[in-house]
């Protein structure tokens, strides 16, 4: 099943997911984009061609089934504002990509402009950008929709939208959000940490620096994959793909790679990485409260 996507907003993660969904799950035809800059709407027009473009906010969400809420968080007020008297038929069902915006909030907003409709909140990542995405969303009500006749079907096909640019996950209850926030939201400033101080070790030890930077990401990015690769499709994990068993697997019997995990082991590199995914969550907890 198929469904028109609007977009309020028209930046970078807009254009990622209008990348993602057009590479094989929608059509070009389906998607209306509003933003309030004229040379943001050409650039996404030669980009993608057949994309409906226009500064009318109400227009995206008449012509749309499914609004992504890409706009920035500050601006979220506004551009709902813009939708009071829209006529429509229907209930639709929109998606939130702003950071901090609580389901309350959102649905308060959105029905107090009298638009009949279903929130979904995403907290999707960076990497999106190069088709490399990590996310999660939540539902409504424990995932009992207002409108769950018209609303429904449309679930699966937001999750295949974010999955179209990496991989996404559904969490129970709106409180681990901010546990997404703190692991994959937050997430890329650790791993890039990670690789600046991989290859400033390899510097060091005479590596250039073009060198050393190269072999770093690359080793996190071919580590990840074979990590991925134990990921089932009906779900759940192969044991044998395991990080603790890849780990293992590496570190040879007196090697050079134990010499090295022994003294993360010893500086307390999981203890730290834990607590900056807490501080994280905690940030993301206090930030959503005011």
């Amino acid at each position: 099943m198929s469904f028109n996507i609007g977009f309020l907003g028209g930046g970078m993660m807009a254009e990622a997911l209008i990348g993602g969904i057009t590479s094989g799950l929608t059509t070009t035809d389906k998607i209306t984009v509003s933003d309030p800059v004229a040379a943001r709407l050409k650039y996404l027009e030669d980009k993608f061609p057949g994309v409906t473009t226009t500064a009318d906010n109400q227009e995206v969400v008449k012509k749309s089934d499914i609004i992504i809420l890409a706009v920035k968080p500050q601006v979220f007020t506004q551009a709902v504002a813009s939708l009071h008297g829209v006529q429509l038929d229907g209930a639709k069902m929109f998606v939130s990509i702003m950071a901090g915006v609580t389901l309350t909030s959102l649905v308060g907003q959105i029905e107090s402009s009298g638009v009949k409709a279903d929130v979904i909140r995403v907290m999707p990542n960076t990497p999106s950008l190069v088709m490399c995405g990590s996310a999660a969303f939540v539902l409504p009500n424990e995932g009992q929709l207002s409108h769950d006749s018209e609303n429904a079907p449309k679930v699966p096909f937001v999750k295949s939208i974010f999955s179209s640019i990496g991989v996404c996950e559904q969490v129970a209850k709106e409180e681990l959000m901010d546990a997404v926030t703190g692991l994959s939201g937050s997430g890329p400033a650790y791993v890039y940490m990670l690789i600046e101080a991989m290859a400033d070790g390899g510097v060091k030890n005479g590596l250039p620096r073009d060198v050393a930077l190269k072999l770093a990401a690359n080793t996190v990015q071919g580590a990840a994959k074979m990590v991925m690769a134990g990921v089932k499709e009906e779900g759940g994990f192969d044991m044998l793909k395991h990080p603790g068993v890849l780990k293992n697997a590496v570190e040879s019997p007196g090697g050079t790679t134990i010499a090295g995990t022994a003294v993360l082991e010893g500086e307390g590199f999981r203890g730290a990485v834990i607590k900056a995914v807490t501080a994280a969550t905690l940030r993301s907890r206090e930030l959503g409260q005011k």
